[in-house]
C-alpha cells in the first residue's frame, strides 16, 4: 500500500463564531495538540486568501454543512471533528486505535452535530456557552471549553502513549509467567494484550499497596470472566477471607467477584491458584 504523504497542521487556523458546540470545540482542541503554535480566529466570514486551516466553515475539505457531505461506510456522517480526525489523526494513534477513537468517541459528537440527538459530552460543551443574559462573551466561553476538551484529549492520548510504553514490559511478564496466571513487576494496561490468551488471572502491584489479582474477562466485549473468584468470597469481611480461604493475606474480594487483594505477592499467587483448583472441581 502506498504511504501517504504526511499533512502538517498549519500555524493559522479559523472556524465559525458565536455558538459553539463540542464539534467546533473539540476539532479546536485537536488542532491545538497537532500544532501548540497555531493561532485560531473566529468569525462568520472567512477571510478572503486566508492561507491556513479552515473548519466547520466556508464549505472546504473541513466543513460539513453541505448537501454533499461526506459519510463514513457506517452512515454515520463525518462534521469538522471527524473530517480532521481522518486527515490527521494518525499523527497520534496507529491505524487501530485511530479507529476505535473515531467510532467511540468522534461518531457520537458528530452524529450529535448533524442530526441534534442527545449526547451527554456535547450537552456539557453546549453548557460552557454564556446565558441569554450573560454579559459574558461567546469567544471567552469558546476557550474555556476548549480548554476542558483539549484537556480529554491529551489525557486519552496520554494513555494511548502509555500502553505503548507497557506493552514491551508486558510482553515479558507474558513470556516469563506460567501461561495461566499472569505475574507482573508493575500495573500496565494488560487486558489488550492478555484478553483470549491462555491467561486466567493477573497479578500485579497496588497502588494501594500490597498486590491486586484480577480475573481476565472473556472478551473486550464480555466483562464475564474466565475464571471467577468463589461466590462465597464476593464482598465478603477482611476478616472472614482468610477463613474461607486458608490464606492469610487475602483482604479484599470485590462484591462483582473480579478483584481481589492480597498482602504479599505469594498470597497473590495462592488466591489465583485456589479459584483455579476450585473451578476445575465444580466442572
Amino acid at each position: 500500500m502506498e504511504e501517504l504523504e504526511k499533512r502538517i497542521v498549519p500555524d493559522k487556523g479559523f472556524t465559525h463564531g458565536g455558538k459553539f458546540h463540542s464539534d467546533d470545540v473539540f476539532a479546536t482542541a485537536l488542532l491545538r495538540i497537532l500544532n501548540p503554535k497555531i493561532q485560531i480566529d473566529r468569525g462568520f466570514e472567512v477571510p478572503e486568501e486566508f492561507d491556513g486551516i479552515v473548519y466547520d466553515i466556508g464549505r472546504g475539505e473541513f466543513d460539513h454543512h453541505q448537501r454533499d457531505k461526506e459519510y463514513r461506510d457506517n452512515g454515520c456522517a463525518y462534521a469538522a471533528f471527524g473530517l480532521l480526525w481522518r486527515a490527521f489523526g494518525s499523527e497520534l494513534a496507529d491505524e487501530k486505535e485511530a479507529q476505535k477513537f473515531d467510532t467511540e468517541f468522534i461518531q457520537p459528537l458528530d452524529e450529535s452535530d448533524n442530526t441534534g440527538c442527545d449526547n451527554v459530552l456535547a450537552k456539557i460543551i453546549s453548557e460552557f456557552n454564556p446565558g441569554w443574559d450573560s454579559e459574558v462573551s461567546y469567544d471567552e466561553c469558546f476557550w474555556k471549553a476548549e480548554e476542558f476538551a483539549e484537556t480529554i484529549l491529551r489525557n486519552h492520548f496520554q494513555m494511548l502513549e502509555g500502553m505503548q510504553r507497557g506493552k514491551a514490559v508486558l510482553e515479558k511478564a507474558m513470556e516469563e509467567s506460567n501461561g495461566t496466571i499472569l505475574v507482573m513487576p508493575v500495573y500496565v494496561p494488560w487486558k489488550q494484550g492478555v484478553v483470549g490468551s491462555s491467561y486466567q488471572f493477573a497479578v500485579y502491584p497496588s497502588n494501594r499497596g500490597g498486590y491486586s489479582v484480577q480475573g481476565v474477562p472473556v472478551s473486550m466485549e464480555d466483562s464475564s470472566l474466565v475464571c471467577s473468584f468463589p461466590k462465597e468470597w464476593w464482598g465478603a469481611e477482611a476478616e472472614q477471607l482468610p477463613l474461607m480461604s486458608g490464606i492469610a493475606g487475602l483482604r479484599f474480594c470485590h462484591p462483582n467477584g473480579f478483584l481481589a487483594a492480597t498482602d504479599t505477592l505469594e498470597d497473590a499467587v495462592k488466591t489465583a491458584q485456589y479459584a483455579l483448583e476450585h473451578a476445575n472441581q465444580e466442572l
